[in-house]
């Protein structure tokens, strides 16, 4: 019935003889991995045989847990002979995904989802390997520890890079909000409602990396989807002129904070970028691309803290022309009046809403425009740069260059696993709608500038 098998069968064994034999295997724990995969028993031969009845048969390899990628172009795990020899190995594209995941929901002393308990699928083998090898000696799980584990999952089923060395349960807790940025909902955890937190990739054509992470309620998450910029602007017109009261469960108000969100950590010309009101605030750790607009979040942060004259004079100076210095002077009075109007804000929730309600102003959004439009990218780099060496930006400002704000983002294939050498995968949307004293670390890198990353609050 499936004439492929048996050679497949012979190639495993000679890859499985190769891996037995490797020197480069140092590490203890991989090596117990290894071993255990390699120990001849029945139930390791009927792996082998499911492993490689998938490559002839997706129909078979779904029902024996493992999920075939979206083509044979993009492979999550080495389930398929293609992979042995086409497959990047790296921190971020282990040889077999499954199976160390099954190893982590193991030491942490969790089960996997039940989709994937078939004796057969490789999770249930790293879970079986794991459990013999840590017995009781398992780690106390957190709900970081369970949405890291479940983030990986996530990627290895859709053929996506999770960039492992910074993306962690320690990472997972810094990003983690009490409130929704997009809805304004107190987020929840567990329930199965719409309001539970969920981790969003901000830009869809990159990898779960650090940098384009960040936490939202399941409701955004779910409507915000596979869309971009251009989509969210777009969803807002129509709400705005054809008076529906919603697209996918989010008002207009919602999808102009994912249009500003998503725009952060996507690269844009300039004027464009300089032209979207801050409705906003950047996350903890999403770097912002953008030059414009990180020295737009630096300027509307000076009136947070103490000490804002003292520093707006000193920005003043960083401008570099009379009619730079003008604008900046006008922007940061409207600004500061703005403010001001706004009275005594109770804590650092309502602070952060606070700025970014200033920008539904006309005023001072034009006044903006007519600052940030005389300026160019280059000059909005060297601005942010030298107010973080003077301390004019907050304590939590960094510069990173253009690999380092990018770096784990897979942007050369789309965020995908595996690709092919000219194969990356075109950024497509589909419209489907459906009508109805924190730290904010920023990053704004160009293709051969450094950025502004970020800022205390």
């Amino acid at each position: 019935m499936y004439p492929q098998t048996a050679s497949l069968l012979e190639i495993a064994r000679g890859f499985r003889d190769l891996w037995r034999d490797s020197p480069a295997h140092i590490d203890r724990g991989q090596a117990q991995k290894l071993s255990y995969q390699v120990e001849p028993s029945d139930f390791r031969d009927r792996t082998g045989v499911a492993r490689y009845l998938s490559f002839t048969s997706p129909k078979l390899s779904t029902w024996l847990g493992m999920v075939p990628a979206a083509t044979r172009d993009t492979a999550m795990t080495l389930n398929t002979f293609q992979t042995f020899g086409e497959a990047p190995i790296g921190p971020t594209h282990q040889l077999d995904t499954g199976f160390e995941l099954g190893w982590d929901y193991a030491h942490y002393g969790t089960v996997p989802p039940a989709d994937h308990l078939h004796p057969l699928s490789p999770v249930r083998q790293g879970w079986e390997a794991g459990r013999d090898n840590f017995g009781r000696r398992t780690l106390q799980p957190t709900r970081f520890t369970r949405k890291w584990l479940q983030l990986r999952l996530n990627a290895w089923l859709r053929g996506r890079v999770f960039e492992g060395e910074q993306v962690n349960p320690a990472f997972l807790r810094q990003i983690d909000v009490a409130v929704c940025p997009v809805t304004r909902e107190v987020l929840t955890h567990g329930t199965g409602e719409l309001s539970d937190a969920s981790v969003d990739r901000v830009f869809n054509d990159a990898a779960y990396a650090a940098g384009n992470l960040a936490v939202m309620s399941t409701r955004a998450n779910h409507a915000k989807s596979a869309y971009g910029v251009d989509d969210a602007m777009l969803f807002v017109r129509q709400i705005e002129v054809g008076q529906l009261g919603q697209i996918d469960g989010l008002s207009a108000e919602h999808w102009a904070r994912i249009a500003v969100l998503t725009s952060f950590a996507t690269p844009m010309p300039h004027a464009r970028a300089a032209n979207l009101p801050l409705l906003v605030l950047p996350p903890n750790r999403l770097r912002v691309l953008n030059p414009v607009q990180s020295l737009q979040v630096m300027l509307s942060l000076q009136f947070t803290r103490a000490g804002h004259a003292r520093r707006c004079a000193a920005l003043a100076g960083l401008m570099p022309s009379a009619e730079a210095k003008c604008a900046f002077n006008a922007f940061m009075h409207t600004l500061l009046a703005r403010r001001l109007a706004a009275g005594r804000i109770a804590d650092a929730v309502a602070e952060r809403q606070s700025v970014e309600d200033l920008w539904r102003d006309p005023l001072i959004n034009q006044r903006w425009q007519r600052l940030a439009l005389r300026l160019t990218a280059i000059e909005c780099e060297r601005i942010g740069r030298a107010a973080a060496e003077r301390a004019l930006a907050g304590s939590g400002v960094r510069w990173l260059t253009a690999e380092s704000a990018t770096d784990g983002w897979a942007l050369e294939s789309g965020g995908y696993a595996v690709s092919e050498p000219g194969s990356a995968r075109p950024h497509t949307h589909q419209l489907r709608p459906t009508v109805t004293g924190p730290i904010l670390p920023l990053t704004s890198a160009r293709a051969r500038q450094v950025g502004l990353g970020g800022v205390q609050a």
